[in-house]
């Protein structure tokens, strides 16, 4: 069963730290682009990294460059976000997302409506 899992998510002061998991299931991802998308309330869901994308670079929007770094785990399926120098305007739920390597149509990285499936969300709150 194809399934993504993400976790890891919780309260934390500003400058804080947090590690994000996505757990995938039923699939390699080897043969997928994974991004961590961002949803404050209100808000549309916003890319903010992505990992195996455009010839297995990694990418991220320009707010969380040099805080916040993307990583994988072949051997546990995993992909992982940790999240460092944490900002109010970081809060939010944090959704992983899959897109299949070979589907040869325009990759917009950061943009929710070209990934296919997605996990179930990880609520991210910063706060004093």
């Amino acid at each position: 069963q194809f399934q993504l899992v993400e976790s890891g998510g919780g309260l934390v002061q500003p400058g804080g730290s947090l590690r994000l998991s996505c757990a995938a299931s039923g699939f390699s991802l080897d043969y997928y682009a994974i991004g961590w998308f961002r949803q404050a309330p209100g808000k549309e869901r916003m890319g903010v990294a992505c990992i195996n994308c455009n010839s297995g670079s990694e990418f991220y929007i320009d707010f969380v460059k040099h805080r916040f770094t993307i990583s994988r785990d072949k051997d546990k399926n995993t992909v992982y976000l940790q999240m460092n120098s944490l900002k109010f305007e970081d809060t939010g739920v944090y959704y992983c997302a899959a897109r299949r390597l070979d589907r040869g149509t325009s990759f917009r990285i950061f943009n929710a409506n070209d990934y296919e499936d997605w996990g179930q969300g990880t609520q991210v709150t910063v706060s004093s």
